[in-house]
């Protein structure tokens, strides 16, 4: 498992990291471990008078970045995709989501050629299959 600062998360800005950072979680994988359900990452919202929706964001890109061709470069991407969870990710069909991605890619960038490849989602896909199966 990866654990990245919880700052190389995309969208956190300084001060959301420090509050992070005030109530011990600099990592994403002490993220993870902090809020691993529905009621601790309530508990946390309140803590840091974040909205739920903010502290789901948080620890669905922290789920993602574990995986290693995914990190903190496509962990935003995928949950733009709708793609929430490692979980989600092992059961989704490597084609559909590159054609998510391929899309995304073309409405927000007007480039094809930024996307990842198939062979790359095949890539994440076989990785979360094999955190999931741990």
């Amino acid at each position: 498992m990866i654990d990245w600062s919880i700052g190389d998360l995309p969208g956190i800005n300084s001060t959301e990291q420090t509050l992070l950072q005030e109530v011990g979680i600099t990592t994403t994988g002490q993220l993870l471990a902090i809020a691993p359900d529905a009621a601790t990452k309530q508990q946390l919202a309140i803590k840091l008078c974040f909205k739920i929706q903010y502290v789901n964001k948080l620890v669905a890109l922290a789920d993602l970045a574990r995986l290693a061709g995914v990190g903190c470069q496509y962990n935003g991407l995928l949950l733009h995709t709708g793609i929430i969870s490692v979980k989600q990710l092992a059961q989704m069909p490597a084609h559909k989501i590159h054609q998510q991605l391929l899309k995304l890619h073309v409405a927000t960038l007007q480039r094809r050629d930024l996307c990842p490849d198939l062979a790359q989602v095949q890539g994440w896909i076989k990785q979360a299959k094999g955190l999931v199966d741990n």
